[in-house]
């Protein structure tokens, strides 16, 4: 590693002679820089670079060899925070945890939390009440609760919390991503509708043929404007939390409608679909579409379809404030009942596998909601929504 790093600064032309290279393997040999690499560089540019015109090449060579690198932590000194962590998480048998009770229902959650926050004075770990950590208390972080209030940790461990006291940042999905298989595209080319539009620049070979046969042999060029699939569809994506899972399908879904259909336009929701979606998550705090300026400005000609898992608490549904990420003053079923009346041609996309939706109360509601019009996503899923999109009207 040393000779490379001598090597790389002659050939960036840093003037280094053998005698500079071994004075710089002597001290280090006298454990002046040990396991520091700080300690490191400024011991080497002292012993290496004569010039200060030199110190920017000998940066880069140096950030380019020794990419990565950390110092060790002191055992004596600190240990790793994401140790503690781990420490602090409570992992239970589930014996344990049929012997947990939730606190029994939204209203009653809500309530209690607030007097917690209320009485609550210090900092708590190992309990079943107050807000803390590694306990069986409905609040908090790293323990267990068939039905609690997430707080203060950084992802889900065992999806049974009905709200997160957090900010969430999901990553917008890259529709540039390739396709492993090509049969997404062509389940999707069930539901084109081709037309012909705009200018006329596609050659008609048929009938340039038969046109300059009718001229006598003189080249007679017909155009016709581009076949284009005229079909309109909004897409809706959920991203985060559970759906993290399976961002990669997800992605091959949106890269395969990208391509296949002209007029898409695509929107981002997390879990339910409430008053508000977002078109680049990036910036979602600041640049929101509402569902009813949605339903004023796409008139009923577009298609809907909604992919997401619909793994979520029956309260993120059903109840006013179910949302996991701000208050909702209704109810998600409210809202996805207003989408699904104003574009009656609409499905929704599942990648869990469907032999396991019958254990999640929250999919047979959204079922049940959209009219049994949920479909897996699997090649015959999509194949199967597509023929449902075009048959409804």
């Amino acid at each position: 590693m040393f000779f490379s790093f001598f090597a790389e600064l002659r050939e960036a032309r840093v003037p280094v002679s053998l005698r500079e290279y071994l004075t710089l393997m002597e001290a280090m040999q006298k454990r002046i820089a040990a396991f520091n690499i700080e300690d490191f560089y400024f011991l080497a540019r002292t012993a290496l670079v004569k010039d200060e015109r030199h110190l920017d090449r000998f940066d880069r060579v140096f950030g380019h060899c020794f990419r990565g690198i950390e110092t060790p932590t002191d055992p004596t000194t600190a240990i790793p925070e994401s140790w503690l962590r781990k420490i602090a998480e409570r992992f239970l048998t589930q014996e344990e945890e049929q012997l947990i009770e939730s606190l029994g229902g939204w209203e009653q959650l809500m309530e209690t939390l607030r007097r917690r926050l209320a009485e609550q004075r210090s900092r708590h770990q190992g309990g079943n009440k107050w807000i803390g950590t590694a306990g069986t208390s409905p609040f908090g972080a790293f323990g267990y609760n068939p039905e609690g209030v997430r707080i203060g940790q950084h992802e889900s461990r065992n999806r049974s919390g009905v709200k997160v006291w957090d900010r969430r940042e999901f990553r917008t999905l890259d529709d540039t991503v390739e396709l492993g298989t090509r049969h997404i595209k062509l389940g999707l080319r069930r539901l084109r509708q081709f037309a012909r539009e705009g200018a006329a620049e596609e050659l008609d070979l048929d009938d340039t043929v038969k046109s300059t046969a009718h001229n006598a042999g003189w080249l007679d060029l017909r155009l016709v404007p581009e076949r284009h699939n005229v079909v309109k569809l909004l897409l809706f994506l959920d991203v985060g939390g559970s759906m993290e899972d399976h961002v990669r399908v997800c992605e091959e879904l949106f890269s395969a409608a990208r391509s296949e259909f002209k007029h898409l336009i695509h929107f981002y929701f997390h879990n339910c679909v409430y008053d508000w979606v977002w078109r680049d998550l990036r910036r979602r705090q600041v640049e929101q579409v509402s569902i009813m300026e949605l339903i004023r400005t796409y008139d009923r000609s577009y298609r809907i379809v909604l992919v997401g898992d619909a793994s979520m608490s029956p309260y993120e549904i059903e109840k006013e404030g179910g949302s996991v990420e701000r208050w909702n003053d209704e109810p998600g079923e409210v809202w996805l009942r207003r989408l699904f009346d104003a574009y009656p041609r609409a499905a929704w996309l599942n990648p869990v596998p469907e032999k396991h939706w019958p254990g999640t109360a929250s999919i047979g509601m959204i079922r049940r909601i959209t009219e049994d019009r949920m479909f897996p996503l699997t090649l015959d899923g999509i194949d199967r929504a597509m023929r449902s999109l075009k048959r409804r009207g």
